[in-house]
């Protein structure tokens, strides 16, 4: 489950079409744990996430991931500052505002509520990209329709549409204007892959990067926490030293 997570958060990132060897600010919506997040953080951007499970951010924390953490719910709006994200992605939590939990919640309201604020939030070249897991076209079309209402241009990118285990789901929302829907992996020569990202894809993007785990990454982890003013341990000859299978 988390390979699967950090494959669809990496395809995610890949329909954000980022600029290369560029950090950016990126919002993970429906951060849970932090699995996303460390994605985000091992291509070199900087994130905030939100949730509305205390545990889940308590198990981010115990996790020490880097990203600030905010406990809401994204049904109730986005609280930040206009302008504020180069973009946003989420994994597995957008079809939780089609349903109504609470005889308080209207998912048409909702949904209008959260894309509106979500829109207001990032930049006007930004993009936001949902992976989720619709119920129905319905539900496809609830989402899709309060999305356009708040501004947004874009539409749904369905990778492997004819398999039964890859078959995946991305809303890929756009502020800047109308402009073609990425193409959707599976449909072509690539339809009997499952994988999102080959290895060679995958060093080629990390190029000029440590190898995560590897002593230089480890060090300049710890190097951003002490700039964030978080502690950490002193370095010595251990440091990022290989020790085997440990039991």
């Amino acid at each position: 489950m988390i390979g699967i997570q950090v494959q669809m958060c990496e395809r995610a990132v890949e329909l954000l079409l980022l600029p290369e060897d560029e950090p950016c600010f990126l919002l993970d919506i429906g951060c849970g744990s932090g699995l996303s997040g460390s994605v985000l953080e091992d291509q070199g951007h900087v994130w905030v996430g939100i949730d509305i499970s205390s545990a889940m951010l308590n198990v981010a924390l115990e996790r020490e991931v880097e990203g600030d953490l905010v406990l809401t719910d994204m049904g109730q709006g986005m609280p930040f500052r206009a302008g504020s994200f180069d973009g946003a992605v989420s994994i597995s939590a957008l079809q939780w505002l089609c349903n109504a939990d609470k005889t308080s919640h209207n998912p048409v309201k909702r949904l209008y509520k959260f894309f509106s604020t979500l829109f207001a939030s990032l930049s006007r070249t930004a993009r936001a990209v949902f992976q989720f897991y619709p119920e129905n076209s319905n539900q496809i079309e609830l989402v899709t329709t309060q999305a356009t209402k708040a501004g947004f241009y874009g539409g749904v990118v369905i990778d492997f549409p004819n398999s039964t285990k890859a078959k995946k789901f991305f809303l890929v929302l756009m502020t800047g204007g109308a402009v073609p829907l990425p193409k959707a992996l599976g449909t072509g020569e690539d339809s009997n892959q499952v994988n999102y990202s080959s290895k060679r894809e995958h060093m080629k993007k990390a190029r000029g990067k440590p190898i995560k785990k590897s002593r230089n990454w480890i060090l300049e982890k710890k190097e951003r926490r002490q700039r964030q003013g978080r502690e950490v341990r002193a370095n010595t000859k251990y440091t990022g030293r290989y020790r085997g299978d440990r039991f």
